[in-house]
């Protein structure tokens, strides 16, 4: 593979393990927070 290659190779994964990163994060930020308590009721 010839430089180039590489670096294109090297672009492109950055560019697509950081937007899953980013998109992971940006789930884990954005979430509904849920309560921790041992008692949840919910009507059923």
């Amino acid at each position: 593979m010839s430089g180039a290659a590489i670096v294109m190779m090297v672009v492109a994964m950055l560019v697509i393990w950081g937007g899953l990163a980013l998109a992971v994060v940006n789930l884990v930020r954005r979430s509904p927070k849920i309560p921790m308590s041992a008692e949840v009721h919910r009507d059923l």
